[in-house]
């Protein structure tokens, strides 16, 4: 028979096929990369777990060239991630204006930590010269409240 296809199907046309697990692939490698990359855009540079107090006026912040210090629940100050004796801190701080006495020092307080806490951190941070000091907190969308 002339012109056969060979096939069993007589009629012509080949059904499309939708093979599901190459779409299943793609569908997990766009949601890994969208956690990935939302994970990413948070991104105290403090300690992990400290729950920032909610502002409505607050403003978006620009972390690069600052240095986070961070005041626990718990009383604990953090450099950066790494938590910090008192001492430490006094001499990294110390450090950190020498090596770059226009630095910028952001200070994130948990919700629950006292504000004496957070009050001798900002005290610190001035006397040692630093005069761009930034209070962070999780700013709340309009209407929220």
């Amino acid at each position: 028979m002339a012109g056969s296809s060979g096939g069993g199907s007589s009629g012509g046309k080949k059904k499309a096929r939708i093979e599901i697990i190459p779409l299943i692939d793609v569908i997990f490698f766009l949601l890994a990369t969208f956690v990935l990359f939302t994970l990413a855009l948070n991104k105290s540079e403090g300690l992990s777990g400290v729950a920032l107090p909610k502002t409505e006026t607050g403003e978006t912040r620009d972390p690069s060239g600052s240095v986070t210090i961070t005041v626990t629940a718990e009383g604990t100050i953090g450099w950066n991630k790494d938590p910090v004796t008192l001492d430490e801190f006094l001499v990294r701080l110390k450090s950190y204006h020498l090596s770059n006495p226009d630095g910028k020092i952001l200070i994130n307080g948990d919700d629950n930590a006292f504000f004496s806490q957070a009050i001798y951190v900002f005290d610190e941070v001035r006397k040692a010269g630093f005069q761009r000091v930034l209070v962070e907190t999780r700013v709340l969308p309009p209407g929220s409240a």
